[in-house]
């Protein structure tokens, strides 16, 4: 059931022409609209062109025609009226015309072709010179542009009711098209807006179109299983947290109600020395705990630097030779060189070091190199080794494993966590291998300095 407050991110207030399908129907419609639009003004005016310039070559033709035919009769009157619109002109001034109804503009406009009125109709004109017994004339025939302006009319008419038609029609198929290509989307987007809290379980049908919606459900998914993952991982985290810290709380209570009740059986140095251990352990605890979510956030210290990796497990060979106990060989430690927090980069060296001391039998082995490119760090011990099938979960928090190898003594199961958690933000890696005295050998590898 949906957490009572959770909410949908859908909220009513927005603005409908905000969503991508309104904007997607609206983009298309205006641009439809302008490429129509253009379109049609193009075409209207090379249509009226084209049926024009057709217009006034057929009356260029025959006003060639009847100057061809005066001119082989040397003749000076126009043919019998056929219907055909013709002038004679000279100088400017009607000679002849077939119809007493052609008025022409005063003074004739110049050029091969001109427009005038005829009983109320627009008639194109084109001329043609001739010479007729010395005098210079001037034939007219004219054109009606009655038919090609009604059909320039028409087609306008036509395309200012088909354009608007076209481009509802383009905006509805957008509007329809794009709907059903983002329903996945929206059934994705309610379906995640339902999840609550403790429903990482659930995951997202994956619609069976095989394209970039598909994608994103799938990635949905892995989203979801990876804080899937990562909350099982809190929930294990705090609850063995929270399971170490119980035991040494519980051993300081136990021997303050012993001590309390029954003074006389607990005496007080016994009980100082239990509660230092305790809180010591506590301390440690808690430390570690601190430095993995600080590890978690990305965060490495207040800085990194160049430094010396063979330093670090020098001191730390001689820390452990101090103890006793144990044969410690140092003799594969070259010059190595990274760049990194020093103070995380010690803990990791230290909880190696500790590590194989608390599992060697006899012997400790401690050794870096460096190739230019990474540094090679070895920390191996002659103790009983882990499994293979095991070893991934050595660097799991609280992890101790059931062999002899994993009883630590005071262990908490933060250390090798730690170490590759502290690697992994330096850039590097880590790997836990069988080792050449026969037990454990952790090989951490690590980008090595530029300066070096």
């Amino acid at each position: 059931m949906a957490d009572a407050g959770r909410h949908d991110p859908d909220t009513a207030g927005r603005a409908p022409w905000r969503s991508v399908r309104a904007r997607a129907a609206l983009g298309s419609v205006l641009a439809v609209a302008l490429f129509l639009g253009v379109g049609s003004i193009v075409f209207v005016g090379l249509f009226s062109a084209t049926l024009r310039s057709g217009v006034e070559q057929s009356a260029a033709a025959e006003a060639e025609s009847v100057s061809a035919q005066l001119t082989d009769a040397d003749a000076t009157t126009l043919p019998a009226d056929d219907g055909r619109l013709l002038v004679l002109l000279e100088d400017g001034r009607v000679v002849d015309r077939t119809d007493d109804e052609i008025e022409l503009p005063t003074p004739v406009p110049d050029g091969d072709s001109f427009v005038a009125v005829v009983d109320d109709e627009s008639v194109l004109f084109a001329s043609e010179d001739l010479e007729v017994d010395g005098r210079d004339l001037v034939v007219l025939a004219g054109r009606s542009l009655e038919e090609t302006d009604d059909a320039v009319g028409l087609v306008g008419v036509l395309l200012l009711v088909a354009v608007p038609v076209l481009v509802v029609l383009i905006g509805a198929l957008t509007w329809l098209l794009v709907g059903r290509a983002l329903a996945p989307v929206e059934r994705i987007r309610r379906e995640v807006s339902e999840l609550g809290a403790g429903e990482l379980h659930r995951r997202i049908d994956l619609p069976a179109t095989g394209d970039e919606i598909g994608r994103l459900a799938g990635t949905m998914n892995a989203l979801l299983g990876r804080l899937e993952d990562a909350q099982t991982a809190q929930r294990r985290f705090v609850s063995d947290a929270s399971h170490e810290l119980r035991s040494p709380l519980a051993v300081i209570r136990q021997y303050a109600e012993v001590a309390s009740l029954h003074p006389d059986r607990v005496d007080t140095a016994e009980l100082s020395a239990t509660v230092l251990v305790e809180g010591a352990r506590m301390q440690t605890l808690v430390e570690s705990l601190l430095l993995l979510a600080k590890l978690d956030e990305g965060a490495t210290g207040a800085g990194r630097h160049a430094l010396d990796v063979d330093d670090l497990l020098l001191a730390e060979a001689g820390r452990l030779r101090s103890v006793g106990g144990l044969r410690v060989e140092s003799s594969s430690v070259a010059a190595a060189r990274v760049d990194g927090d020093e103070a995380l980069l010690a803990r990791v060296v230290r909880n190696l070091v500790d590590n194989a001391a608390r599992h060697a039998r006899s012997v400790v082995r401690l050794g870096c190199s460096s190739d230019g490119r990474s540094v090679r760090i070895a920390v191996e011990d002659d103790g009983p080794g882990v499994p293979v099938e095991l070893r991934a979960r050595v660097f799991e928090r609280f992890v101790r494993l059931d062999e002899s190898r994993s009883r630590d003594a005071g262990g908490s199961g933060l250390g090798l966590a730690i170490v590759a958690d502290v690697v992994r933000v330096h850039g590097g890696s880590v790997e836990l291998v069988d080792s050449g005295l026969g037990g454990a050998a952790f090989i951490v590898t690590l980008p090595a300095s530029p300066a070096s």
